[in-house]
C-alpha cells in the first residue's frame, strides 16, 4: 500500500490555505483516472423549467441518454474491460429502472446525484437532507444500491452539505474544484472533525460545456466538435498523468452517447490504456484508497467579507 506524502500525515485538521498534496497510489500505479457519467436524463431540463414537461422534443433529447447513450457506453466499457461510475438522480432511477439495473448488472458503480437534479444553491439543510434521503430511497428500491459517493447537481455544494453526507455514511463527494489530487475534507472545519473524501472535478473535463444545447433551456448555443473535446481532454489527461494526479472525466449519456462523441471518448480511453502506471478505476475505489492513507483533513471555510471595506457588497 502506498503511503501519504509526509507533509499530509497526521490527524489534525489542515488549514484551507494549504493545498492538497500529491498522494501515493497502489503498487504499480503512478496516477489515476475515472470515467464518470451523470445520468441526468429529463431531470436536468425539468429542474430548470418544469413547464418543459409538456415539450415532447426537449424531453426526447434528454431521453436519448438512458435509451441509447447508456447502452452504447456500457458496450464500450465492456470492450475495454473498464469499470466506471454512474451518478444517478433518484428520478432517473424511478423513470428508467431497467437502465439503472443494467449499469449495476455490468459491475459499474452507481452513485448519488440528487433526486431531481435540483438547484441546491441556497437550499436549507433540512430540505437538502430530504432530497438526499429520497435519492437514497430511489436507488435502493430500483437497484438495491446503497451508494457510497455523491455528486451535487451542477457541482453546487452548500457549506452544510459535507456534514449531511457524513451523517448518512457517504465515503466521498466529487463536486469541488480546489485540487488535482483527492483529499480528506473536514465536514465542519473543527479540529478532529469527521471527514469524507473529496475527489475533485473541473469544468474543463465536463462534456456539458462542449456539447450541451437546447434552445432557451440549456447550453450556450455553441456545439463543439468531438475533435476539440478529445484534444482538450487528452492534454489534461497527459498532464495529470505526469503530475501523479487523478483525472476525473464527467460525461452525460445524452451528450457523449451520440455516435461521433462516443468515438472520441473511445479514442481517449485508448490513450488512457497506453499510459504507463495509470490506474483506470471507479471513483469509489479512488476514495477507498485515499481513505486508507493517513491524510490530515482539509477545511474549506466560507469566505468572510471584510467589514472595513464598506464598499464591498455584503451577502444577504
Amino acid at each position: 500500500m502506498a503511503e501519504a506524502n509526509p507533509s499530509q500525515r497526521g490527524s489534525s485538521t489542515r488549514d484551507a490555505t494549504t493545498a492538497a498534496g500529491r498522494i501515493g497510489w497502489p503498487e504499480g500505479f503512478t496516477a489515476a483516472a475515472c470515467l464518470t457519467f451523470d445520468m441526468d436524463a429529463e431531470a436536468a431540463v425539468l429542474s430548470t423549467d418544469p413547464a418543459s414537461v409538456h415539450r415532447m422534443s426537449p424531453m426526447s433529447h434528454q431521453s436519448y441518454g438512458p435509451l441509447v447513450g447508456v447502452p452504447r457506453i456500457l458496450a464500450m466499457l465492456e470492450r475495454h474491460g473498464l469499470k466506471a461510475t454512474f451518478f444517478v438522480p433518484g428520478y432517473t432511477a424511478h423513470r428508467y429502472p431497467q437502465v439503472v439495473r443494467s449499469v449495476v448488472e455490468a459491475g459499474h458503480e452507481v452513485a448519488h446525484h440528487s433526486y431531481f437534479h435540483e438547484n441546491t444553491v441556497g437550499m436549507d439543510a433540512a430540505t437538502e437532507a430530504d432530497m438526499l434521503d429520497l435519492g437514497l430511497k430511489a436507488l435502493y428500491e430500483v437497484a438495491g444500491v446503497r451508494p457510497v459517493g455523491y455528486r451535487a447537481p451542477m457541482w453546487e455544494l452548500n457549506y452544510h452539505t459535507p456534514r449531511l453526507l457524513e451523517e448518512r455514511g457517504f465515503l466521498y463527494d466529487s463536486s469541488l474544484m480546489d485540487a488535482d489530487h483527492p483529499y480528506r475534507l473536514a465536514v465542519d472545519g473543527r479540529p478532529q472533525a469527521p471527514s469524507i473524501v473529496q475527489v475533485p472535478v473541473s469544468w474543463g473535463l465536463d462534456d456539458w460545456e462542449q456539447y450541451a444545447f437546447l434552445p432557451g433551456l440549456i447550453g450556450t448555443g455553441v456545439i463543439e466538435s468531438p475533435a476539440k473535446a478529445l484534444e482538450m481532454w487528452t492534454w489534461e489527461l497527459e498532464a495529470m498523468h505526469r503530475l501523479g494526479a487523478c483525472f476525473v472525466l464527467t460525461c452525460h449519456p445524452f451528450l457523449t452517447g451520440r455516435p461521433s462523441r462516443a468515438e472520441a471518448l473511445e479514442r481517449l480511453i485508448e490513450r488512457m490504456k497506453a499510459l504507463p502506471g495509470l490506474w483506470i478505476t471507479t471513483v469509489a475505489e479512488v476514495a477507498e484508497h485515499t481513505a486508507s492513507l493517513d491524510l490530515s483533513p482539509r477545511t474549506c471555510p466560507q469566505p468572510e467579507l471584510p467589514e472595513q471595506a464598506y464598499w464591498v457588497p455584503k451577502r444577504p
